[in-house]
């Protein structure tokens, strides 16, 4: 079987799931396409994967830097942080991924639950999502407004996005969960003061984002997470590849950065969670 016919199998198994985000009616599985009761229809792309946008919307996401975060998160950067959220779901769990990236961190979590749906906004993004070997499903979608319908998941996953609280709260399960990784100001500081050092963005700090967290979820839990990954000249040129923290960094430093690759980066979060 295709994969597409694969992933609109399990579309169906788990039906419903999606909501039309014209409409919002529910979306049910016709072949290797989903319809809604108002005629709109979505259909799946080869690898079983969907897109939800009217139209394309461009990112900074290109794809030597999802190739890069693939080869990393695939080697372990994340992976600590990612058994300290698995240890906390079940496995009756319906779980949707915020900002999924490539997505390794959904395939690496789907493990630990019954089902687990991720999206991103970036096309190219999801289509290389795709290409894992997942019982996940993957789609591109907008944060603000998510093509699910409503009490749908058991938790929802957030790894260094933004959080649109209010549709979380739509499409969880009365008592679900929301677990979100924040990054602290050790976070890859090596990155940081190599590319940023003598201004402002040397430093970071993450206490508005949690603020507004935990405004929301005043009862959330606060779990700091810290470890150094090793690394050697090739994995060390991925990572800063890979992060948006190079972004606007000018050339030199980067390059500079690159060409002395430290024997391990930080890695500083802080694990949120909340029953809500």
């Amino acid at each position: 079987m295709r994969k597409i016919e694969t992933k609109a199998a399990w579309l169906a198994a788990h039906s419903p799931l999606y909501a039309c985000p014209v409409c919002a009616a529910p979306l049910a599985v016709s072949g290797t396409s989903l319809l809604c009761e108002n005629g709109h229809r979505y259909d799946l792309a080869k690898k079983g994967t969907v897109n939800f946008l009217a139209k394309p919307v461009a990112t900074e996401y290109t794809s030597e830097m999802l190739a890069a975060r693939r080869r990393v998160l695939q080697a372990g950067l994340f992976t600590p942080f990612l058994q300290a959220i698995a240890a906390q779901l079940r496995t009756s769990d319906s779980l949707l991924d915020i900002g999924c990236g490539e997505g390794t961190p959904t395939a690496m979590l789907s493990n630990s639950v019954a089902a687990a749906v991720g999206f991103d906004i970036s096309a190219p993004a999801i289509q290389l999502a795709g290409g894992l070997t997942t019982s996940a499903a993957f789609c591109v979608a907008d944060l603000a407004h998510l093509p699910f319908v409503a009490h749908r998941f058991d938790v929802i996953t957030d790894l260094f996005s933004p959080g649109a609280y209010a549709e979380f709260d739509r499409v969880l399960k009365p008592g679900g969960r929301v677990l979100k990784i924040v990054p602290t100001g050790g976070y890859l500081r090596e990155l940081r003061e190599g590319l940023y050092a003598g201004t402002a963005k040397a430093s970071y700090s993450n206490a508005d984002v949690k603020a507004r967290f935990l405004a929301h979820y005043p009862a959330a839990s606060v779990t700091p997470i810290t470890y150094d990954w090793p690394v050697n000249a090739t994995s060390f040129a991925d990572v800063v590849t890979m992060t948006p923290l190079s972004w606007q960094a000018p050339a030199a430093n980067r390059a500079a950065l690159i060409a002395n690759p430290p024997a391990a980066i930080h890695v500083a979060v802080e694990l949120l969670a909340t029953n809500v």
